[in-house]
């Protein structure tokens, strides 16, 4: 454990000039983390066709957002080698190496053939670049967040890390722009058959200038002086996961903070963009000025709070954020189809969806096989067309062998089986059943789009502020909290590891979970329930047993 006493400090002092470099250097990586990982999140109902052709349009969706949680999900195995790599031989060369080939997998993404093309190969190597990318995120926040950490004048700590935070919102405005400005220059038809390459193979402009930058950074002051005492760590992986001292804290950090920064930010500034687009049916370019105000309107907010927690503390800051995530998450999704869509609000409730369907007929909407699974029965096809529809249902029980029917209000659909049937016949099927059910949602009033006349964009973006309020409360004292908490000697392994579990697997499959929950049950809400379970253990586990950490020794 960390000295919890007040240090002076002097001998780490570091000039205003030099702390600018610093500070520059560390978040270029940030940014360029964040530019990554929502281009792809930006494009991925544009990538969705292009990489999973062939697929039903709901379940290549589902795919689409499995590949990009891919990433997220090799961080970790990231977080453990270039960790290591930090703690033994230092930060510095362990970030130049994460954040080359972080931008050449990014960059390679801008050339990979389609399916049409290759078949198969396509999504798998996409997969396999979001495989490299995730890998070397796993060591580029934690040493981008400790470089700073470790430069840091104490009673600046939380301000200073705090621009490592706001970096990441340089990176999503960045994204955002060039998708908006390449939609707008080339036109849509030509941005969703080529354009959405263009923001893959920018990147590799922003990767030459971030490896340039840190090529003239020295070795922070805190590893400096563990290499001069002779207090390197040879067993970082020992240390860190196998002393209970230690492992005390790495579960600290992933269960009382890591857990909800995951679920908190991506629900406010990522699936709320798919809800947008993909519910809500707003227009794309709606979707990118409305996201694009949010995160530049938010930005400051994250050095606000790292610099009110080095006055108040980290701890009552970030449990801020989570409880008031908590209060918005299902009044605020309910509100945002209210002013997003009046329309479908209004139908939802004077036109109820009801799928009547034998229930051995229905399955969980939702094959990571890759397609093995058909969806062939009349339950599973009326699902699905309503899945695609982005339209709440309720499942009512019907008479073994009944075939399904879909009642829209007061008008019935009947659906139809194309069990045993060849692909191209289910594929015939499935289209006929989702015209005649498209026909009568029309009828009772369901918006095939949302009226851009009726569309509140104001309400909307006042609503994604209160969560982008929540999320920077949680993530702007976040690094200085993580950093306070680890001894100097393992805090690149042990730091990172929790990091990267909380932003990967619980934050980068929220997309695809509250995606898959949504279309499994029929309601367009069930979905919030795992970020609202994971904000509430997380906020429990920080009240109780989170020690305050602002004023700690990170160099001991």
């Amino acid at each position: 454990m960390t000295d919890t006493s007040a240090p002076a400090q002097t001998s780490h002092d570091v000039s205003p000039a030099k702390m600018r470099q610093v500070v520059l250097a560390s978040a270029a990586g940030t940014v360029f983390e964040w530019y990554d990982f929502f281009v792809y999140g930006a494009l991925a109902s544009v990538i969705s066709p292009v990489f999973f052709a062939g697929l039903p349009d709901a379940q290549a969706f589902v795919f689409t957002l499995l590949t990009f949680a891919v990433g997220f999900i090799v961080r970790p195995i990231g977080a453990l080698v270039f960790g290591k790599i930090g703690d033994s031989t230092g930060r510095k060369g362990a970030f130049l190496i994460t954040i080359t080939i972080m931008g050449l997998a990014t960059f390679a993404i801008g050339l990979l053939p389609t399916a049409e093309q290759v078949g198969i190969w396509a999504p798998i190597l996409l997969v396999s670049m979001r495989v490299l990318q995730g890998f070397a995120l796993g060591g580029e926040y934690g040493g981008a967040a400790i470089y700073v950490a470790e430069h840091a004048a104490h009673a600046k700590r939380g301000a200073s890390t705090g621009w490592i935070q706001i970096s990441a919102a340089f990176g999503l405005i960045g994204a955002l722009a060039i998708v908006f400005a390449t939609r707008a220059t080339i036109g849509e038809e030509a941005f969703r058959a080529w354009g959405w390459r263009i923001p893959f193979l920018l990147s590799m402009g922003l990767l030459a200038i971030s490896v340039w930058i840190r090529l003239q950074l020295e070795e922070s002051p805190a590893f400096k002086q563990l290499q001069a005492e002779g207090r390197v760590s040879t067993r970082a992986y020992a240390e860190s996961f196998f002393e209970w001292r230690n492992l005390r804290i790495v579960l600290l950090a992933l269960l009382g903070i890591m857990m909800a920064q995951g679920v908190v930010w991506y629900t406010g500034f990522f699936y709320s963009q798919f809800y947008l687009e993909r519910i809500l049916k707003i227009d794309s370019k709606t979707v990118n000025f409305v996201m694009m105000s949010v995160v530049l309107i938010s930005a400051p907010l994250y050095w606000f709070f790292g610099a009110l927690s080095d006055r108040i503390g980290r701890k009552p800051v970030m449990l801020f954020g989570m409880l008031l995530m908590l209060a918005l998450y299902f009044p605020g999704f309910h509100l945002l189809t209210r002013v997003g869509n009046p329309a479908l609000a209004e139908a939802t409730v004077s036109s109820p969806v009801v799928v009547v369907a034998d229930p051995t007929d229905c399955s969980f909407q939702l094959d990571l096989t890759g397609g093995a699974r058909l969806f062939a029965t009349s339950c599973d096809i009326a699902k699905g067309v309503l899945a695609s529809a982005g339209v709440s249902y309720t499942t009512q029980a019907a008479p073994s062998g009944a075939l399904a029917q879909i009642r829209v209000g007061a008008t019935v659909v009947e659906s139809a089986d194309a069990t045993g049937r060849p692909m191209a016949e289910i594929r015939a099927t499935r289209g006929d059943v989702e015209t005649r059910v498209r026909a009568a949602l029309t009828e009772a009033g369901y918006p095939a789009a949302a009226d851009p006349n009726q569309t509140n964009l104001p309400a909307v973006i006042g609503v994604l502020l209160l969560m982008a309020l929540a999320a920077t409360a949680l993530y702007g004292p976040q690094a200085a909290a993580l950093v306070e908490l680890f001894p100097t000697r393992i805090r690149y392994t042990a730091m990172s590891l929790p990091y990267h579990i909380g932003t990967g697997w619980f934050g980068g499959l929220l997309p695809a979970t509250v995606f898959a929950i949504n279309t499994a049950t029929g309601t367009i809400y069930a979905g919030l329930w795992f970020p609202v379970i994971c904000t509430a253990l997380a906020a429990t586990v920080a009240l109780l047993f989170l020690p305050e950490t602002k004023d700690r020794d990170i160099h001991a």
